[in-house]
């Protein structure tokens, strides 16, 4: 099942159209949830009955957006009361995928780009994927950020798994930024650029095994030298998705989710999908 947070925004209504195409590929179901802040007080709770009608009008507009893309699927819709982030991963627990939106209004309103997602991620099942806006043309490929650790390896076994599903290619990137130290003479330059080969090769050679296990699957693999949210948010222009890992992506650990992660949701030219460390069936 793949369930979908909605709350009458327009990047709702993309994770929404999003999410359908999604179950249609898996051939499961959809669950839209629209969750609101709880209200108290005999004046809020007059109030709250608006919110309750403005909620059933929002999964009504999302279940029919969703059966106009896919109508094949089944859909349910959830309307919850509660904290948006914890409401979610309730449902959650029994998805295989969360979609959202980047920005929200109603439900979501407050919530600052990627808040919701950086609450969810490597807390689901399986991937969360924010999506900014309405679908592009589809360019058949899929754009991964690997950088060879544990984490890493989780969200390309998921990459590897949506590309059979669409059909599609993926393009493994390792960027690597080296740490700020002060010091730029000759010595700490052939340092740098030895750690750079060593860890360029350890990578490379990690995904060739993962190359080796799909032969069904084009693939591309890129090393490049620079930061990761920069590298990646360029090359998501010419994707269908970026994919990364809840943690890693950089060589010393310093590019994690809250940077990384939290820079694609900001910054990315296409759907981010947050893979966790594997709590559930991705």
């Amino acid at each position: 099942m793949i369930v979908a947070g909605v709350d009458g925004s327009p990047a709702a209504l993309a994770a929404v159209e999003y999410a359908a195409a999604d179950a249609a590929r898996r051939g499961t179901a959809l669950r839209l949830v629209h969750v609101r802040e709880p209200w108290t007080g005999v004046r809020i709770s007059q109030l709250a009955d608006v919110e309750n009608t403005y909620g059933a009008e929002v999964l009504a507009t999302a279940e029919r957006r969703a059966r106009a893309c896919a109508p094949e699927i089944t859909v349910t819709t959830g309307l919850a009361t509660g904290d948006v982030v914890a409401r979610l991963r309730e449902e959650a627990a029994k998805a295989d995928a969360v979609v959202i939106g980047s920005r929200g209004a109603g439900g979501f309103a407050g919530m600052i780009l990627g808040s919701v997602g950086l609450g969810l991620a490597g807390h689901t099942r399986g991937p969360v994927i924010v999506v900014r806006g309405p679908s592009s043309p589809t360019h058949g490929r899929l754009l991964a950020g690997y950088d060879g650790t544990e984490e890493a390896d989780v969200a390309l076994e998921f990459a590897f798994a949506e590309a059979r599903r669409r059909g599609a290619g993926i393009k493994a990137v390792f960027s690597w930024q080296p740490p700020p130290f002060s010091s730029v003479g000759t010595m700490y330059d052939n340092l740098i650029h030895c750690v750079y080969e060593e860890r360029t090769t350890f990578v490379e050679e990690r995904f060739a095994a993962w190359r080796d296990r799909h032969p069904g699957v084009p693939v591309e693999y890129a090393s490049v030298y620079g930061h990761p949210v920069n590298v990646l948010a360029e090359e998501s222009r010419a994707a269908d998705l970026v994919i990364a890992g809840s943690r890693g992506l950089g060589a010393f650990g310093a590019a994690v989710l809250g940077s990384v992660g939290h820079g694609l949701l900001h910054h990315a030219h296409c759907p981010v999908a947050i893979v966790g460390s594997g709590e559930g069936p991705a």
